[in-house]
């Protein structure tokens, strides 16, 4: 692999080098080829030897510049202080095949100076859940860290119960969070203007080619986050913990807790049962990605030549982007253009969505059989599920909705109506209950279903014959919702 550890070269301040606590008796639990060669990783034949050594603490490689990072944050909208990786190791930062930074970050590894009441620590599922939903969003096209591997282990750790303690070799673009610039803000405001330029030399160059580069970088970050969220609520995926310290200043899903794919559609879902106000309800997040840059912004004040209306500049293309991200692509989703008559018709399709608690995934992907009712057989099955589910009055509601609907694909060439809908309305999620599965197996140490689950997420937006029927279906109506917690 091609090192370049730069972070470790920064003020000491901002981090604590350490090895990691090895886990006991490590087993795999799943490697990520394809992640693995994009690394370079493949291309060392010690690190593919030694991958479980690795991710499990026991060996550390050469080059690897193990270190916990110091970041602050707002969780759930109030200052909770010094944060920072409790349970996790910036390991190595190595340039992928695309010339691309990419941060190894270990997780569940041992405790560290910033653990506060943790045990530095990561139980099983909620490793599998990460490293199953990092890989779902990417090959979803949605911008996210993703995963090398993980290892399960003898280390028992207790959360609700006593469980099997992993570890997650965690890739991303960047580690670095808006909940970093709150900590030196309030902790070491000299470093401030050392740590914006190390973020726009590393992260945003072509920021530099700007007469005003540090205005320049934040408004792409505000860009970027806000098109990040708006690919989330296309694909309905909701974080469950927006908070500050879990945003990325690359636009990257970051930090996979009590996530999940909506599969009854209900805008005011709240998918963390720690979530007691729906603060981080799905139809939130667009507001909160907001408020965080919000708050997130005024720190730069203290550099010269940024002021509140220069920020409040580069805050303001925040609802533009998202909403024009959110409304091509929900465009795409129905194979129409980008344009009046076709958001009339999508936001009416959602209101029948909501209306009938019908599947999100399973409804968009259905309307492929009504564009070509002859070429696509599973489509169809899916869209007789969803007629069954309407009552009478909804049926009539449908008919007038999906007459308008042909009408105007009509007028459109159809293969390209078909092409944009098979891209953009994925067969797969990673729904609860499949992770579930997948989790309940391993648990026993039975990795068999992860690696399909895992398989079957690699090409979401075809239908697989490695699926089954629970794969793609969702709960009944009105059943009790699957508790997610931040316990992980």
């Amino acid at each position: 692999m091609r090192y370049q550890n730069t972070y470790i070269n920064l003020d000491t301040r901002l981090y604590h080098e350490q090895p990691p606590t090895p886990l006991d008796n490590p087993r795999a639990g799943h490697f990520n080829m394809q992640v693995a060669q994009q690394l370079g990783w493949t291309d060392d034949e010690d690190l593919m030897t030694h991958w479980v050594e690795i991710l499990s603490g026991q060996y550390v490689p050469a080059d690897f510049k193990p270190l916990a990072m110091v970041y602050a944050g707002h969780q759930f909208g109030q200052w909770a202080g010094q944060l920072g990786d409790g349970r996790g190791l910036l390991m190595a930062q190595v340039l992928d095949h695309n010339n691309q930074l990419q941060d190894l970050h270990l997780k569940g590894i041992g405790l560290t100076p910033y653990s506060r009441m943790g045990d530095g620590r990561a139980v099983l599922r909620s490793t599998i859940r990460e490293y199953l939903c990092g890989h779902a969003l990417t090959q979803l096209g949605v911008p996210s860290s993703n995963a090398l591997g993980f290892v399960v282990s003898d280390t028992r750790v207790r959360r609700e119960r006593m469980e099997a303690g992993a570890a997650l070799m965690r890739v991303a673009d960047s580690h670095i969070r808006l909940g970093h610039i709150e900590w030196i803000a309030s902790f070491a405001p000299d470093l401030l203007a050392e740590f914006t330029d190390y973020m726009i030399d590393t992260y945003y160059p072509e920021c530099r080619d700007s007469d005003a580069p540090i205005l320049t970088f934040l408004t792409t970050v505000v860009e970027r986050t806000a098109r990040m969220i708006a690919d989330w609520q296309l694909i309905g995926f909701a974080h469950g913990v927006m908070n500050t310290d879990n945003l990325s200043i690359t636009g990257s899903t970051l930090d996979f807790g009590p996530f999940g794919f909506m599969e009854r559609f209900n805008p005011a879902w709240i998918n963390n049962h720690s979530d007691h106000t729906g603060r981080y309800a799905y139809q939130n997040q667009p507001a909160i990605g907001h408020w965080n840059l919000n708050a997130w912004l005024p720190h730069f004040m203290r550099l010269e030549g940024v002021t509140r209306e220069a920020l409040a500049d580069c805050l303001a293309p925040y609802e533009a982007t998202f909403m024009q991200h959110y409304q091509q692509g929900l465009c795409r989703r129905l194979g129409l253009p980008h344009a009046k008559e076709s958001l009339t018709l999508a936001f009416e399709w959602l209101t029948l969505l909501e209306d009938n608690l019908l599947d999100y995934t399973n409804s968009f992907r259905a309307l492929l059989s009504l564009v070509a009712p002859d070429e696509h057989h599973y489509e169809e099955q899916l869209l007789s599920t969803m007629m069954n589910e309407l009552s009478d009055d909804a049926q009539q509601v449908w008919q007038d909705w999906s007459t308008r609907y042909i009408a105007q694909i009509q007028q459109l060439p159809l293969e390209q109506v078909i092409d944009d809908m098979q891209h953009n309305n994925p067969v797969y999620v990673l729904r609860n209950s499949m992770a579930q599965r997948a989790i309940t197996a391993a648990e026993q140490e039975q990795f068999e279903e992860v690696s399909r689950v895992f398989d079957l997420l690699a090409n979401p937006y075809q239908v697989q014959a490695i699926a089954t029927l629970l794969d793609t279906m969702p709960p009944t109506p009105h059943a009790p919702k699957m508790p997610i917690s931040c316990s992980s």
